[in-house]
């Protein structure tokens, strides 16, 4: 009897379980410590997530292979607990999830395996030390932390900046950056880190000179991320910005080149 039991119990912890509640058809709430890898992720990513308290699974089922997780408490993770960010409050995340949804939606399945891209989680007011920031990203995990309180009016053209940190961390070989500071006016030199500089303004600047944005001056991987957020986000800017401003026609054009090589079949 005693052996019996204790088949029944193991078979109860290795096959995957269901949900506890499904909104909509799809949406999945459960303790992530109740997901199984056989049919979820594996084990050992799970348990790198649940060093964030009382994490939830958000939304396991999409077609490109995401996973959504979500934080029901305020957390502290990393070296010295240096990133901290705020529970999500339930009308926020619906009202923000479906933004996020579309923007990670333009990016096929193979191409975000290829740059260490798969999970998401999402809470409010992300800090890293001391600086507000609106995301955080592992490669090693394929992890990355939104900031669902980021700026509206930045809010899809973050998500495209951090992935593109991502993708570039995931391809440091192929994103030269002596080549990028070569496309600058030779006077140009950057700061020397993005987080130590005053440059923070996010808007598109009016004439642009070779710099999308105040904030793309800081580091060329800063610079990248910015132009390539708008290459997503607002292609037709960018395509009548580098008719008139050849520095910029030329980041734009090694961007492209640098993703190609990549995924052939990535399409802006």
């Amino acid at each position: 009897m005693k052996i019996i039991a204790l088949i029944l119990f193991l078979i109860f912890i290795i096959l995957p379980i269901k949900a506890d509640n499904i909104k909509d058809g799809n949406d999945i709430i459960v303790e992530a410590f109740r997901v199984q890898s056989k049919i979820h992720a594996p084990i050992d990513e799970i348990y790198y997530l649940l060093k964030i308290p009382n994490l939830e699974i958000y939304k396991l089922r999409n077609d490109n292979g995401v996973k959504y997780f979500n934080s029901k408490k305020d957390f502290k993770v990393g070296f010295n607990d240096n990133i901290r960010c705020n529970k999500s409050n339930k009308e926020n995340l619906k009202k923000k999830f479906s933004i996020i949804k579309k923007n990670l939606n333009v990016y096929k399945s193979t191409f975000l395996k290829l740059n260490n891209i798969k999970f998401i989680v999402l809470c409010e007011n992300l800090f890293i030390s001391e600086h507000n920031t609106g995301g955080v990203y592992d490669i090693n995990k394929r992890t990355l932390i939104l900031d669902i309180n980021f700026n509206i009016k930045h809010f899809e053209r973050m998500i495209h900046h951090e992935i593109f940190h991502m993708i570039q961390d995931s391809n440091k070989e192929i994103f030269d950056e002596i080549k990028w500071k070569s496309f600058n006016k030779k006077k140009f030199n950057y700061t020397e880190c993005s987080a130590c500089s005053d440059l923070k303004n996010l808007n598109l600047y009016d004439k642009t000179d070779g710099f999308i944005t105040e904030y793309s001056k800081t580091v060329p991987s800063e610079d990248m991320a910015e132009i390539y957020s708008f290459m997503i986000t607002d292609r037709n800017a960018i395509e009548n910005i580098i008719k008139h401003d050849k520095i910029l026609n030329n980041k734009v054009n090694f961007i492209k080149s640098s993703l190609y090589l990549i995924d052939n079949t990535f399409n802006f």
